[in-house]
């Protein structure tokens, strides 16, 4: 009689832990207390009315237009951070369990494990899992469309569940489509039957066909994504250190690891890995295109057109893990083989004994759950090396600035009725995205609210009327970018430059202590200058003009 199976992480517990547990990293810290500019951007337009975002999508990121419309039924339930944030947080979880079913399905599960914790262990994951932008729902769907071309590629699957997944993740974001590229490679390398090729080509061309309409329209938005800078080889150590962890012992062994996983040879397979001819992708060549092809596409573009971000090729992510995970997985493998075999043992080989016992290169002893549980420990082990990373990004600090600090600002030094004026247009996101902090307040440059006028930030006055405006006033507050108050900055728009010449040529500033600084913005009182030949005190409003309201001392 054999001695019985031990136990072993299977495929159902293999998945389900990472999603738990990259679910618990989500949901840890996830009210930061503010929203940050693009995060701003997805609460004011995903709260207007379908044709409103329908009209804005016309003029201004159409890329972002169907993350837009499915954030809209959840905000208008319930508009706060942390509904903001949510399905981000749960596009991260299930990208975890599908990263560990691509490594059950590629592999075995204690590699699926692995990998899947990996995913939630790493601090880029964890950033855009708690962002209320599109990057983590696309990194979800590019993993789910890379496990539905590994299980058509048996030739057991229809393609067109692959096709709509793909075709659903490019217009969540249109650079999903360099995902493409590394389907190509993995089955052009798997060797895979013409009949499996001809499938992915047609599924593949359907999303690419569906994507052009977006493409063209994004192509005359470019100007959104002029401020990129021309990736080097920095942009690419940042990103493989994103990939693996920050420079240190986690980095190198994340390295090394990876490495060993590309070494000749054949990887472990999963028992349940079916038998028979048809040629089926190997982990190392589903995770090595999609970590390293859409990045390196991405850089070389952007050295004739900027458009490389990190944020763009999340997705990307997920192949790191895999590999990391299947290296692992080969040296143990590797060093449970080199271990002298035991009487009383079950093989996977061999021959059974007399006395029911099984002798063979492979073991299948209680040393597989510990293994599991020793790699489980190696992955926890790595998540506090990074921990204060983790910290960190549950935190402020990680985003360039903090909207709901910018409101809560003007909210104290504001009164119903000043008049204030934003430098440039764009600082208008403070009180589309945190309006309580602006109620009363006079926007004297606006024309157009943003909802009517189909635009981010609405629409400004002429030049000429806003002059008229300016002019007529005595006080006026500036909330101003930080570029904004510097000499050399000139800008284009006749309506930004009445704002910038007027208020430099007819007004000046109350005194110092009426100017705050946060986040990077400038919230600063300004009265008329002093007709020519009046005697003022030096910072006091000329004689006639309404002083500046008591206001309690600057924090």
């Amino acid at each position: 009689m054999l001695p019985p199976r031990p136990h072993a992480p299977t495929p159902r517990l293999a998945v389900a832990v990472p999603v738990v547990v990259m679910l618990a990293l989500g949901l840890w810290g996830l009210d930061r207390g503010g929203t940050w500019r693009d995060e701003a951007v997805t609460v004011q337009v995903a709260r207007r009315s379908v044709p409103q975002i329908w009209r804005l999508l016309h003029g201004v990121d159409a890329v972002h237009g169907l993350y837009y419309l499915l954030m809209h039924p959840v905000l208008a339930l319930r508009a706060d951070e942390v509904a903001l944030r949510l399905p981000s947080v749960c596009a991260a979880a299930a990208t975890a369990g599908l990263i560990a079913a691509l490594g059950v399905r590629l592999a075995r599960p204690r590699v699926g494990l692995w990998a899947g914790l990996l995913y939630a262990a790493t601090p880029l994951a964890g950033h855009y899992a708690q962002e209320g932008r599109s990057y983590a729902l696309v990194a979800a769907g590019v993993t789910g469309a890379t496990l539905l071309l590994v299980r058509a590629s048996a030739g057991r699957r229809s393609w067109w569940p692959y096709g709509a997944v793909v075709t659903l993740t490019c217009l969540l974001h249109e650079l999903a489509v360099l995902a493409l590229l590394a389907h190509a490679v993995t089955l052009a390398h798997a060797r895979v039957p013409w009949r499996v090729r001809r499938g992915w080509a047609g599924a593949a061309g359907a999303a690419v066909t569906a994507l052009i309409p977006l493409a063209l329209v994004s192509r005359a938005q470019a100007g959104q994504i002029a401020w990129l800078p021309r990736p080097g080889t920095g942009s690419a150590e940042r990103l493989l250190h994103a990939f693996l962890g920050q420079p240190g012992p986690v980095f190198w062994t994340c390295l090394a690891l990876a490495c060993v996983a590309l070494l000749p040879g054949r990887l472990p397979r999963a028992e349940a890995t079916p038998p028979g001819p048809r040629r089926v992708p190997s982990l190392a060549s589903v995770a090595l295109p999609l970590a390293a092809l859409p990045p390196l596409a991405l850089l070389a573009v952007s050295q004739v057109r900027p458009m490389y971000d990190d944020r763009y090729v999340l997705y990307a992510l997920a192949g790191a893990p895999l590999l990391v995970a299947a290296g692992a997985d080969r040296l143990l493998t590797a060093a449970t083989r080199a271990l002298p075999n035991r009487t009383g043992t079950r093989t996977r080989t061999g021959t059974a004994t007399r006395t029911g016992t099984r002798t063979g290169p492979r073991t299948r002893t209680p040393a597989r759950a510990t293994a599991a549980l020793a790699g489980t420990l190696a992955v926890a082990l790595a998540f506090t090396q990074q921990l204060p990373l983790h910290r960190r990004d549950r935190t402020l600090l990680t985003r360039p600035d903090s909207l709901a600090a910018v409101s809560a600002l003007a909210a104290r030094e504001l009164r119903p009725g000043d008049a204030l004026v934003f430098l440039p247009s764009i600082g208008r996101r403070a009180a589309l995205s945190h309006p309580e902090g602006f109620r009363g307040v006079r926007d004297i440059a606006l024309r157009v609210p943003a909802p009517a006028s189909g635009t981010l930030y609405g629409r400004e006055a002429g030049a000429r009327e806003l002059r008229r405006r300016l002019l007529a006033l005595d006080r006026l507050w500036v909330l101003a970018e930080p570029y904004a108050l510097r000499s050399p900055w000139y800008p284009r728009n006749p309506t930004e430059r009445v704002k910038l010449t007027v208020v430099s040529e007819e007004f000046v500033p109350y005194e110092p202590r009426r100017e705050f600084v946060r986040d990077g913005v400038t919230l600063r009182l300004y009265i008329r200058r002093a007709p020519t030949g009046a005697v003022t005190r030096t910072g006091a409003p000329p004689p006639g003009r309404p002083p500046a309201s008591p206001r309690p001392a600057p924090w």
